[in-house]
């Protein structure tokens, strides 16, 4: 039975609207926890709930568990749907009224603040205009806190807007005792004002400028932090903004403006210089170079031709192209990227889990605090206004809310961060997992070297026929050929020629094993593996070839030996770089290929490599992985083809190429998009700053209420400064999280090593 309930569980996400601090998250977690087979995890940054649950339990159970809670809820917008706007509009809307709230406070507040703080300004009957001013505040500026506070305790539950409530009306119910029935309403009645609370004499002191501080802090505050939380999902919204929404579309009718939503796959649209790639597609017509930066973090502009991928949302930097849709809507690699991010900022770190705990239980601890303080104060005999203070103060001081953000905020930034470098992290468990990462098995082909064979290196003999000229038969012979090794000798000879396209080619023949030979201008060519004493010069190019594990072709015309090309899947620039720092940052470097020894030996001499498994199946390479981790390794598995996806799976963290299988990428922890294996470097880098991060959050979260909660049970802390450290707190948590979407990867990347190194492919 749990079996059948466990493979019908669905994930739902829900909007949860009204959430002001960790507890609240807390909160929400167990009201939708106590449906059947249902859990659930809340995001105090993103006001996301993602859900687990049952096929039987219907979305709208969900919603209502939410707002049974005392919370808002709704079903997000579906990725199908074409974007409304209300979402953005109640937002903004909602900015503006804080806004608007904010100032209108503020007008009302200052005035009590400066007559209460400087009693050189108190004339007569000062303390009645501070009642008439404050009374606005205490009431309707605080009016959101006294409301959510209610709806708590409707729920039998409290949070931080139950401290601020309790706070706000326990001042100014003191002030309005002390004002009407406690003599402070006497004319010329003067209050002294000093940072560190302390009695006054009688029933004169007044606390009005507790009551308007604290509503003024706390919404600047949370205004502020609502500001700064937004640009934590920027990137996000900025891979939003990609999506093109009209297309020109080209068809027997001609050309035509449509919505992005009536492309369909197989359709034709044109790309204009400067313009959006609406969609992920194929070049069917023109050529051009494209901006792949705002969606891969690919810094170079990257040419194309008839034949070549495009992603939706690049930018087309040249000349006209005509694209065929290959995947549109929810199944571009741009929505693909979205989605990835979204799931990895709704998720929780360990940390986090944690924080939130602690948070779930801290309001009512404070709550009890606050009451055995004033409680203590009384019973020693102390005034009573000593004694409502420091009660006061601890109420208004204690601060869940940066235990709420410590996490999520940096998690939002960093993800979002790393999708602008092209790096894609699951969840935040990757990150945690990332940090402790100390050996890497690295796949060959696709990963370190490029994945398909090109000429690495062309030797001609001094003659009549030059290189160009050398080259320029040879493709003409190959072109004939479908060999890997024939395609790219084609491919180089089309690239070098300036004198246009290659000539014809009469009597073509290929033989199996050795080569292909055919006329070309009136010559006899041939084009394969070498065989026989070569001249010096070509002997000496073959023994390098050899050393290299590259493939060596002969070109013969008429007869005579004239030039060697060596061809092999050459060694990414990136990847000299990206070993060197990756052993910088404590991490060992294994290569685990399914090739050669020889090639394999050649990939791992270029790149410094010292383990080497060669001639690996894909039971192998997980098997290494569960011998590494038998030794104590923490191990990460970088790869891109289907024989990779085990050893994926196996490994604590798994990355796969952007550019390889939907196998791959599937089993994969972290998609390094843009095919870079420095991405991986970048991967580490960004992972430990982000825990960092989320580190010195916590401990400041933790370190606040440690050393204020205290202050203010001994009547050391005032009410008014006590309400501007806890909004501070909050700022300061969310501040110091933006600031990962500043991060650099490397001041500068360097030089790729000099040489080009690769492995062989086998002869014909």
């Amino acid at each position: 039975m749990a079996a059948e309930l466990m493979a019908s569980l669905v994930v739902t996400d829900v909007t949860v609207g009204g959430m002001t601090c960790a507890a609240c998250v807390r909160r929400v977690e167990k009201k939708l926890a106590k449906l059947e087979g249902v859990t659930a995890t809340v995001n105090l940054a993103t006001g996301l709930a993602r859900v687990s649950h049952p096929a039987a339990v219907a979305p709208e159970d969900l919603i209502t568990a939410v707002e049974q809670a005392g919370y808002q809820a709704a079903l997000p917008e579906r990725e199908d749907e074409e974007p409304t706007g209300e979402a953005d509009e109640a937002a903004s809307d909602e900015a503006r009224s804080e806004r608007e709230r904010i100032v209108v406070t503020a007008l009302l507040a200052v005035p009590v603040l400066v007559l209460s703080m400087v009693p050189a300004l108190q004339f007569r009957n000062w303390q009645w205009l501070c009642f008439v001013l404050a009374a606005p505040v205490a009431v309707w500026s605080a009016w959101p806190f006294h409301i959510r506070a209610l709806r708590g305790l409707r729920h039998s539950t409290a949070t931080m807007d139950t401290l601020v409530s309790l706070g706000v009306a326990a001042s100014f119910s003191w002030s309005v005792y002390a004002l009407f029935l406690g003599g402070a309403g006497e004319p010329g009645m003067r209050m002294s004002f000093s940072l560190v609370p302390s009695a006054s004499e009688g029933m004169a002191h007044l606390y009005l400028e507790a009551a308007v501080s604290v509503p003024l802090f706390v919404l600047t505050g949370r205004f502020l932090e609502a500001r700064a939380r937004r640009g934590t999902g920027t990137a996000l919204r900025s891979l939003a903004e990609l999506a093109a929404k009209k297309v020109t579309v080209r068809d027997e009718q001609g050309e035509r403006s449509v919505p992005i939503e009536q492309l369909r796959v197989g359709q034709v649209f044109v790309v204009r210089p400067g313009e959006r790639v609406a969609t992920d597609g194929r070049v069917v017509e023109g050529s051009s170079a494209v901006d792949l930066s705002l969606v891969t973090g690919e810094s170079e502009p990257v040419e194309v031709s008839p034949g070549s991928a495009l992603v939706g949302g690049a930018v087309n930097a040249g000349g006209l192209l005509l694209v065929e849709a290959t995947a549109v809507g929810a199944d571009t690699q741009l929505a693909r990227i979205t989605r990835l991010v979204t799931e990895a900022q709704a998720g929780k770190a360990r940390a986090q889990r944690l924080a939130d705990a602690v948070a779930g239980v801290f309001v009512p601890v404070v709550l009890a605090i606050a009451v055995t303080v004033l409680g203590f104060w009384l019973g020693a005999g102390a005034d009573s206004q000593a004694a409502l203070t420091a009660c006061v103060a601890v109420l208004v001081v204690a601060c869940p809310c940066a235990l709420g953000l410590a996490t999520p905020t940096a998690l939002m930034a960093a993800t979002g961060r790393g999708a602008q470098l092209g790096v894609l992290v699951s969840g935040p468990q990757t990150l945690e997992a990332l940090q402790h990462v100390d050996t890497v098995v690295l796949d060959k082909t696709g990963t370190l070297t490029t994945g398909h064979m090109t000429v690495a290196e062309v030797t001609v003999l001094p003659g009549a026929l030059g290189q160009d000229a050398v080259v320029r038969l040879a493709g003409a012979v190959e072109r004939g050929s479908e060999h890997p090794i024939g395609r790219a000798v084609t491919a180089y000879a089309g690239r070098t020629q300036a004198s246009g396209p290659l000539p014809g080619v009469t009597d073509f023949a290929a033989v199996p094993g050795h080569g292909v030979s055919g006329r070309v201008d009136g010559l006899t060519v041939e084009v394969g593996a070498p065989d026989g004493k070569l001249p010096r010069a070509l002997a000496k190019a073959l023994a390098e070839a050899e050393e290299a594990a590259h493939t060596p072709v002969l070109v013969r015309v008429d007869g005579r030996a004239k030039a060697l090309i060596a061809v092999g899947d050459l060694v990414r620039p990136g990847s000299y770089r990206a070993v060197e720092r990756l052993r910088r940052l404590g991490i060992r470097p294994v290569l685990a290929t399914g090739d050669r020894t020889a090639p394999a030996q050649a990939v791992a001499a270029a790149l410094n490599i010292d383990e080497v498994h060669a001639r690996c199946t894909p039971e192998d390479k997980a098997a290494l992985v569960r011998r590494l981790k038998e030794d104590g390794a923490r191990v990460a598995v970088v790869g891109d083809g289907v024989n990779d996806a085990a050893a994926l799976a196996e490994a604590d963290l798994g990355f796969a190429m952007g550019n390889g299988t939907d196998v791959a990428i599937g089993a994969a922890d972290l998609t390094l998009v843009r095919g870079d294996i420095e991405a991986l470097v970048d991967a580490v880098r960004l992972a430990r700053r982000t825990l960092g991060t989320i580190r010195a959050n916590l401990v400041w979260a933790f370190g606040y209420n440690a050393v204020t909660v205290p202050l203010a049970m001994v009547g050391l802390l005032d009410p008014m400064f006590a309400a501007a450290a806890m909004s501070v707190s909050s700022v300061l948590v969310v501040a110091n999280s933006l600031r990962l979407r500043t991060w650099q990867p490397s001041a500068a990347r360097g030089r790729s090593h000099p040489g080009t190194r690769g492995a062989k492919a086998g002869a014909r």
